[in-house]
């Protein structure tokens, strides 16, 4: 006994220690239509994005990173943990769609704000704004800033005609180009963060989806290059600025040390080989092939994540919503099931993907993948199956399906089991048209 209550005692004054720790800052940049090649850290060479890759840098590099094929899909499993089976979220959500990310479910904001967190989100919603609870301000968010659609003009903040920019849910007029209004609401409202209260921050940029517009200033460095692609430069390259004043808010308010900064694009990029560079993945934006959803993306937070690491075990962006509750203390209680599971010992430990295999949906409830390991099984809107060895084969040029029958047996099993009981879509019908509107 005399051993014993020591022990007790160092547990306890361990546990108290783990309890009074700050809860840390969360910080995450949403690209949009990013290609995995663009960024200098995941292999671009024609776009100067120095502090982009200062920051992946000084954290993990996620080389295996998954996401949804288009916008909303996304954020959906992003907000709520949970694929698109679960949601019906497969496609976009257009301009007074009735529908949008459903009320039922706990959305990542609500459960952080539960734990103590400011809540805030400055940049592109997309998730439903035909009715008021839909809207962020309503979905957990306690500060909202930007826009709710896509593709609205970066200057005037139109969107067919319609105003586009909200304060708190509310229409704003304002002037000014959008990546850099994001960045400063960003930075005001890190500066403004009372002490001591952690902060949630999501800052999912328009840029660089279109409208393809860039003050002139921002494009002229890379006259060189044909004249998309030296547009999108231009506009990565405002996003960087961005991203650099966002850190320097953080460093400034001294807040880096106690910050988790996430990065990742939404979908892959747009207009691949003229517009994005996907290299050397498949495809691009909307479709399930790797350039579809794989994509760039890194993990920072000094002192937790080990710097200079670079990650390939296969994560998907459903994953953060339970790894950042588990890191924010917040209530674990869930009324609906996850999909996403806590990589945070991938980030810090080098432990193995949690995942033995990850649902890639396309944008309707025919078009869907699997990753199970090293292989991936597609079956496209022919309902032809492909099968394709990603270690040896990460370009998808070789399809084994013909040649390793018992492989697609074994994937096709799994994503049935995956998908049965999918919901349907809660807007487009099956078969719409996955062209961004």
């Amino acid at each position: 006994m005399k051993i014993l209550y020591p022990l007790i005692a160092s547990l306890a004054i361990l546990g108290a220690a783990f309890a009074a720790a700050p809860k840390p800052n969360v910080v995450y940049f949403l690209i949009d239509d990013l290609g995995y090649a663009d960024c200098g850290f995941s292999g671009g060479t024609d776009i100067r994005t120095p502090n982009i890759d200062k920051l992946a840098k000084a954290g993990a590099v996620l080389k295996s990173f998954y996401v949804q094929p288009l916008c909303s899909p996304t954020r959906a499993a992003l907000l709520s943990g949970r694929y698109p089976t679960r949601t019906g979220v497969y496609n976009v959500v257009t301009p007074g769609a009735p529908w949008g990310l459903p009320l039922d479910e706990r959305t990542l904001p609500q459960a952080l704000a539960e734990a103590g967190y400011t809540t805030a989100i400055t940049g592109k919603w997309h998730l439903g704004e035909f009715r008021a609870e839909y809207r962020p301000t309503r979905r957990g968010f306690q500060h909202q800033y930007g826009h709710m659609m896509g593709n609205l003009d970066y200057n005037t903040h139109l969107r067919d005609g319609k105003l586009d920019w909200y304060r708190d849910d509310k229409p704003l007029q304002e002037e000014g180009y959008t990546t850099r209004l994001i960045a400063k609401e960003a930075s005001r409202l890190i500066r403004a963060q009372p002490t001591g209260k952690p902060l949630f921050l999501y800052v999912p940029f328009n840029g660089i989806h279109s409208p393809y517009q860039v003050p002139e200033a921002d494009a002229k460095p890379y006259d060189h290059l044909p004249k998309l692609r030296r547009t999108v430069a231009g506009m990565l390259a405002v996003v960087d600025e961005a991203i650099g004043q966002i850190a320097a808010a953080l460093d400034e308010k001294g807040l880096r040390d106690n910050t988790l900064i996430i990065f990742s694009s939404d979908n892959g990029g747009a207009r691949a080989g003229t517009g994005t560079m996907n290299t050397p993945l498949r495809a691009g934006k909307g479709g399930v092939y790797e350039g579809g959803v794989r994509v760039a993306a890194f993990a920072t937070w000094p002192g937790k994540i080990p710097a200079g690491a670079t990650i390939d075990e296969p994560m998907h962006i459903v994953d953060w919503y339970p790894t950042l509750l588990k890191l924010a203390g917040a209530p674990t209680a869930q009324p609906l099931p996850l999909d996403g599971l806590d990589v945070w010992p991938v980030l810090t430990q080098r432990a193995k993907s949690p995942h033995d295999a990850i649902l890639l949906h396309g944008t309707n409830v025919n078009v869907k993948a699997l990753r199970m390991g090293e292989w991936k099984l597609i079956l496209p809107p022919s309902g032809k199956m492909e099968l394709y060895n990603l270690a040896q084969d990460i370009s998808e040029k070789r399809d084994l399906a013909a040649a390793e029958p018992a492989h697609v047996a074994r994937l096709r099993a799994r994503l049935d089991d995956m998908t049965r009981g999918a919901k349907p879509l809660g807007g487009p019908l099956p078969g719409a048209a996955t062209k961004e509107k």
